[in-house]
Order: C-alpha cells, then structure tokens, then sequence
C-alpha cells in the first residue's frame, strides 16, 4: 500500500549528531510532501524547541510534540491537545520530593512561564545551553507546587541515565500508575536521559493514530521512522515501522526495518526505498 503519512522523530533520527538536519533529509521531505505525503515530526521536544528544526524544512508539516500531548500546525494552530490533571501532577511531585533539581513542569502557554522550575542551576555545565536557548520560556516558583493553577502538558525529570532509570521505576510502582503514561528517552553516549510524565492517553503512538484517524488514513499507510525508547509505541502502531542505525537496542531488537544511522542520513534513505519507491 502507498505510504500516505510519514512520522518522523527528530533527536537522534531527523538530526544528525550535531544537531543540524542532513541536506538528504531536506530534499527527501520536500519530495514526498510534493509527491502528496504528509510528514510530521513526532517529537518530545516542546513546539517551540521543535520549530526552530520545522522552520528549516520549507514545506508544509504536522507537529506532534511533547511526546504526543499536542498536535499543532507549523504555523502554531492546535489540532490536537490532551493535558495531564494537575491533580495527578501533584501527586507525581510529591512523590519525588527528594528530586527538585531534576524536576520540570511544562505548561501550554504562549511564552512566559512554559517551563517551570523550583530549583534551576544556570551553570550546570551539560544543561547551561538548553537554559540559555530557552530563557523566556522559564520561570522559577517555590514550592514547585504552587505552579499547578492550571493542567499541564507534562512532569518531566531529566539527569543521568542511572538517576532515570530509578525514577521511571518509581513512578511504576505508584498505586495510582494508570492514570498517567511515561515516555523514557535515553543517551547513553552523554549519559543524559529524560522521564516525561503525561496523560495515561498519550504517547507518541496513540497520537499518532488519532491523528491518522482524524486525517482518514489506515495503519497500512503509515511509516514511523525512531531511534529510542519514546518511540516504541509510535513504531508499533505504524504499518511500516523503520529503525535508525544509531537506535537502542532495544528497538533494533523487534526486527523491523532498519535504515542508515542519523549521520548517514538514514531519514532520507528510508522516505526514498518505503516511501518513494526509489529503493
């Protein structure tokens, strides 16, 4: 069956390994949205972390964003938005007291304030980019509590990946784990993972299909193209999942369709052989 919509993860799979999209992968986008195609970017990054990426690929783009807690055009319309209870939220904070400094809530909010924090060091030395980058979007409050007046998109933790590990499998054994998800997003290479806590009907699979159901398209017409673990679900639900040659293990694992690494421009080379024909 022709591919009718391509889902494409950006870390690890859309960027390269400097965090720039490959020239391949620019021309094999605007190919298949000129061919009828409709590509999104199904990402755990925040709208207007994501946009910046989006801006470069001049052609028409759904965004799934906060690991599929929003659905918005490139232009900034929302199709699609399912928040996490603030109620649930914050239980998920008091039960990781002992983890302020890791802690982010994550707010649907034009500018100010989207990104909330109790305890923030501007110097860490692996994380004072992403600060900088994304100052206007920040605000501190203590307690972090006292941020919650409205639902949030997200809790989101993020540290080594040891520490996340430990988290995710706290919050796993909370009484009250089925009413929200997690999606774990592991570096190893940099030691660097994040938890992100969502609503118990989000993951960047279930959007995924809602958003094809919405659009009129079946599973078979679907290709998803990731390299970790917060792309798992989005990978089974899609008729033609496709793995990055940087992917986890753990995905490799399914036996699925596996393309070039990030570097090797591997977006490009899968939308060509699946999507294109040209394989």
């Amino acid at each position: 069956m022709a591919i009718r919509l391509i889902g494409i993860d950006i870390d690890g799979t859309l960027l390269d390994s400097s965090f720039k999209i490959p020239a391949a992968n620019l021309r094999a986008i605007s190919r298949a949205v000129d061919s009828g195609i409709e590509v999104a970017l199904v990402t755990g990054r925040r709208f207007d972390f994501a946009l910046p990426v989006a801006k470069q690929i001049d052609r028409a783009l759904t965004m799934i964003v906060n690991n599929g807690a929003l659905v918005k055009s490139k232009g900034g319309e929302t199709f699609l938005r399912t928040l996490l209870g603030r109620e649930i939220a914050r239980s998920i904070l008091a039960a990781t007291m002992d983890q302020r400094n890791t802690t982010t809530v994550v707010f649907n909010r034009p500018r100010e304030n989207q990104i909330m924090f109790e305890a923030l060091d501007w110097e860490h030395p692996s994380r004072k980019g992403y600060w900088e980058r994304n100052r206007e979007f920040i605000g501190e409050v203590t307690p972090l509590e006292s941020c919650l007046v409205e639902d949030p998109i997200q809790v989101m933790f993020t540290g080594t990946v040891a520490l996340m590990r430990e988290i995710a499998a706290r919050l796993d054994k909370l009484d009250y784990r089925e009413k929200f998800s997690v999606a774990l997003t592991e570096y190893e290479s940099r030691d660097f993972s994040l938890v992100d806590v969502l609503h118990a009907d989000v993951t960047k699979g279930k959007t995924l299909e809602r958003w094809a159901r919405r659009q009129g398209y079946t599973r078979e017409s679907i290709m998803a193209i990731g390299d970790n673990l917060n792309d798992r679900e989005m990978l089974e639900y899609a008729g033609l999942p496709v793995v990055m040659g940087n992917a986890v293990q753990e995905l490799k694992a399914n036996g699925w369709a596996v393309t070039g690494s990030n570097d090797d421009a591997g977006v490009a080379m899968a939308i060509e052989r699946y999507a294109l024909g040209q394989g």
